[in-house]
């Protein structure tokens, strides 16, 4: 059976210093297999990554990884994911990840998930694809880079539909819904709802 959606997760190779980020790449991960989703990330077992993936997972969820054979040792490749993609390039990571997703969400994590929620943002208002892009603002941790580009705006290099090409919120649940829905997709009931 084909899934519902399949939603794109950056996210942390790293857990972070806060438990509540794990618990948040937890919840996301069961509600997308919770709702016939698929999940499609960056491949890797550890931290956020691996949290998101195995929660998907145990939900009943697809789970498609893509990663580079450079990054299979140093991210410790998920061999359980339902399908798992070695690349040459970042690039190649990137492009397949962007196709097989109907949606993104950025959680926390580092430099490697800014560098792909911008590059998925970016290609959003050149017009490449139409797919909804979202943060999930967990703890205020993006409030800094939020303010940041409120100031790209009142300096003028950035518009403000620009800045509503990006959805966000801290309740994970609202969002993920609100991405799916603004794809055209409806999550499937959870079996615990029928």
């Amino acid at each position: 059976m084909s899934p519902a959606f399949s939603v794109c997760v950056y996210c942390g190779s790293r857990p972070g210093v806060d438990p509540q980020y794990s618990a948040l790449a937890r919840t996301v991960g069961q509600w997308i297999g919770r709702h016939g989703g698929q999940l499609v990330y960056g491949g890797g077992k550890a931290g956020l990554m691996g949290v998101v993936a195995e929660a998907t997972l145990a939900a009943g969820g697809r789970v498609i990884g893509v990663i580079p054979k450079a990054l299979v040792e140093k991210e410790w490749a998920l061999r359980e994911c339902t399908e798992l993609h070695i690349v040459d390039t970042m690039h190649d990571r990137k492009r397949m990840m962007a196709e097989r997703a109907d949606a993104f969400i950025a959680l926390p994590g580092g430099i490697g998930t800014f560098e792909e929620l911008f590059e998925v943002w970016t290609w959003r208002q050149l017009g490449y694809h139409d797919k909804p892009v979202g943060i999930l603002n967990c703890g205020g941790y993006y409030d800094g880079l939020l303010a940041f580009l409120e100031r790209a705006v009142e300096q003028q290099f950035m518009s403000d539909w620009q800045m509503a090409l990006i959805q966000t919120g801290s309740d994970p649940v609202a969002l993920l819904a609100g991405l799916v829905q603004a794809a055209g997709l409806a999550p499937a009931p959870r079996l615990d709802e029928i």
